[in-house]
């Protein structure tokens, strides 16, 4: 299998597993799926429910300070807080660009996991913050999943009854949505 490929996963509820049994986050069933393949992924799931980008910044330093092992590759999901608070998107943009360039000025490749605003939130909020994800990610030579929440948005029975946050089924259709990014993006074995 190769040498340990230390990954620190980033973010919020959507990393740290909200609604789900032990193992079925989307760091632990990803862990699994790269290592199927060959890939001697550890995954460290600093997930915390309920982060915003600002909050997230906030505990960078210390998270990553607080790694056995530096991390090849991080994985971002954030801003999904700040978007149903309805916090304005230069915040949110802000904060997110601080996170890549601590990670981009480290030599930590980045994988982004975009989000998309809701439609309640009407089309001024949109076009503020739709666009942070792919305009950061091409800035900072990110690998970006477009939509996080793509593979489970519009199906029922992939989304707990909060319809925010997937299902252990639901975490699986986005693992399987989001390996080969992932994969990609970790730096060539040498």
């Amino acid at each position: 299998m190769g040498p340990e490929r230390p990954i620190l996963a980033f973010g919020d509820s959507l990393l740290a597993g909200y609604g789900l049994k032990d193992g079925e986050s989307y760091p632990a069933r990803l862990e699994q799926a790269l290592r199927a393949r060959g890939v001697n992924a550890r995954i460290a799931n600093a997930g915390v429910s309920g982060d915003t980008t600002a909050a997230g910044l906030q505990r960078l330093d210390f998270t990553l300070k607080s790694q056995p092992a530096k991390p090849q590759l991080a994985i971002i999901s954030l801003g999904g807080n700040d978007m149903l608070r309805g916090l304005p998107p230069a915040e949110t943009r802000k904060n997110l660009e601080a996170i890549l360039k601590r990670l981009t000025d480290d030599n930590i490749r980045v994988v982004l996991l975009g989000m998309l605003a809701a439609p309640n939130l009407g089309k001024d909020y949109a076009e503020k913050f739709n666009p942070i994800y792919p305009q950061l990610a091409q800035k900072y030579g990110a690998t970006l999943v477009p939509f996080f929440l793509q593979p489970v948005i519009d199906k029922p029975d992939l989304m707990q009854d909060d319809h925010t946050h997937p299902t252990a089924i639901g975490v699986d259709a986005i693992v399987t949505a989001t390996l080969d990014d992932v994969a990609d993006a970790l730096p060539k074995e040498k």
